[in-house]
């Protein structure tokens, strides 16, 4: 499943087409795709055109654009989860789509032109809906977005942007939490809730309402980065060792940003169909019986949730607890 660098690769090639640009028509091929739009807000396609983007954001896994306001209408974003295997790709309007299109957005910007944005998903476990946007409860942005002011976008029909969408995020977004690259992320509310976490540190790490953006592939590797067990408890972590292994978070996804996601098979790819490189780059995850490459020893994989841990035995040892002093 497509992760935080993954979706930010994803939203960083789709700003520069879609900030500004207008939803000039719009093509559902499966109703499947459309399964977290709420019917209550209207019809999806009646909702999108005509409108304006004005941005593209993203809060862990989770892409929005915040659309222009309609009179007597609640904020709205288009809201784009990828799943498993969606993809959002940036097409010439005329070329065909080879795959398993869903959604098919007409789109025209006023200096780049017209464009199409096809959804396609071959597994249907993403979706696009549109959303009300709610007051983000700490007045901070509601997500990452990018470079909106130097595009020339403060300003939507006269009104500030900023104070419409910014300090926003979309109502089926607002309980997973801020992302570690999020400017706005507290650290210190983050480890005071790890510390009230009766769980291993692997499972904290997944829970997006704790930290959001760390899937399976990022939290082996932040793990192996930090010499953590998978099932060390969250509980028993030092507020250094804490701090460490965010730091280490940070590390392997600005890394895994750096070199375009990671990709292990067609299903993963950025606008242009693109894949990452970031597999080549793995120290632990998929790297059963290879040797650890800081001491030698045969990563180790077993069952987690119905997935898999990928750890070294030797670097990454089970918490002991302290026999109790006689």
């Amino acid at each position: 499943m497509p992760e935080l660098p993954e979706v930010e690769v994803v939203r960083a090639g789709l700003e520069p087409a879609v900030s500004g640009a207008v939803i000039t028509g719009v093509e559902v091929f499966d109703e499947r795709s459309l399964k977290r739009h709420s019917p209550l807000e209207g019809p999806f396609d009646g909702l999108l055109e005509g409108r304006r983007m004005l941005a593209a954001g993203r809060r862990g896994k989770f892409l929005w654009f915040p659309l222009s306001d309609r009179e007597g209408a609640p904020a709205q974003a288009l809201v784009t989860h990828l799943g498993m295997s969606g993809q959002v790709l940036l097409r010439t309007p005329g070329v065909e789509e080879e795959g398993l299109l869903r959604i098919r957005l007409h789109i025209e910007h006023p200096e780049r032109g017209e464009f199409w944005v096809n959804f396609v998903d071959q597994r249907i476990f993403g979706s696009m809906a549109v959303d009300r946007l709610l007051p983000t409860p700490d007045g901070h942005d509601g997500g990452y977005f990018g470079f909106a002011e130097q595009l020339g976008l403060e300003r939507d029909g006269g009104a500030l942007a900023g104070e419409a969408w910014r300090a926003s995020v979309p109502a089926q977004v607002a309980h997973i939490a801020r992302d570690p690259l999020d400017p706005a992320f507290d650290e210190a509310v983050f480890f005071a809730a790890l510390a009230r976490k009766k769980t291993g540190i692997k499972r904290a790490m997944l829970d997006q309402t704790l930290i959001s953006g760390i899937g399976n592939i990022y939290a082996d590797e932040s793990l192996w980065a930090a010499r953590l067990h998978y099932e060390y408890p969250a509980d028993k972590l030092s507020r250094p060792r804490a701090r460490e292994l965010l730091s280490e978070v940070r590390i392997v996804l600005e890394k895994a940003l750096a070199e375009g996601g990671t990709s292990f098979d067609a299903q993963y790819v950025n606008v242009n169909g693109a894949s990452g490189y970031f597999a080549h780059s793995l120290n632990a995850y998929g790297r059963e019986g290879q040797p650890c490459p800081r001491c030698g020893t045969p990563i180790k994989r077993e069952q987690f949730m119905n997935r898999s841990s990928y750890f070294c035995p030797h670097d990454q040892r089970p918490y002991r607890a302290r026999a109790p002093r006689a």
